[in-house]
Parts: structure tokens; C-alpha cells; sequence
């Protein structure tokens, strides 16, 4: 284990959350909307801190994967490799995505989503 002060240990953490991997199992969008039930943060407790956390954060109210990496402080990679396992296992439900648009709503609604990250 390295110095409490070592960057490195900032930079092989992420991986040995996905233990490893780079991919979620299904493509996610950031703008998705995900909710937890209250078995699902019960059933989450046993599948590692990370995945509690993102639990316990959807229960109350619906999160986006955006919110979800933001409030989690994971990165987004991480968060979506996580939050893809959580749905693949039915830790967490995908309440909804935006409609497929066109290039201009897309951006737009990019455009909110960074917005709203950066006043986080």
C-alpha cells in the first residue's frame, strides 16, 4: 500500500472497483434515470461499498447516471461499469432515458446535463 499522500493510489483504485474492466455490460446514456427499491439497497449491501452507495442514493429519488457519478465522486467510466452491473443484477431499475433525438435536442440536453454537474 502506498503513502496516504501517493497520487497513485487515485489512479488504480477505479480499476479495482470494475476489477478490471473498462466496458459495462450495456450501454447506460448519462441522462439515464435510475431508481433503487428499498430490497435492492438491502440486497446491495453485500455487493461492495461502491454499489451500496449508488444504492442508497437512488432509493429516495430517481438519479441520473450523471448525478449518480457526481454524488458517488466515482468516475463516470466507473460509475457506468458499476451502475450496468447494478441493473444486469436488479439492484437498480432503468426508470427511464431520453427519447432518441435529434442532433440539436441531444446537445441541448448534454449541454444541461454539464451544466448541472458543474454546480455540483
Amino acid at each position: 500500500m502506498g503513502q496516504p499522500n501517493d497520487p497513485r493510489g487515485n489512479l488504480v483504485r477505479p480499476y479495482a472497483v470494475t476489477r478490471g474492466r473498462t466496458e459495462p455490460r450495456r450501454d447506460i446514456p448519462i441522462e439515464a434515470v435510475l431508481v433503487a427499491s428499498q430490497a435492492a439497497v438491502q440486497e446491495s449491501r453485500f455487493a461492495g461499498h461502491d454499489k451500496y452507495r449508488i444504492a442508497v442514493l437512488c432509493e429516495p429519488r430517481a438519479q441520473s447516471l450523471a448525478e449518480i457519478a457526481a454524488y458517488s465522486r466515482l468516475p463516470l467510466g466507473v460509475a457506468r461499469v458499476l451502475v450496468a452491473d447494478m441493473v444486469a443484477d436488479g439492484l437498480l431499475s432503468l426508470h427511464s432515458a431520453a427519447p432518441k433525438e435529434g442532433f440539436t435536442e441531444r446537445m441541448d440536453l448534454l449541454e444541461r446535463v454539464l451544466s448541472g454537474l458543474r454546480k455540483l
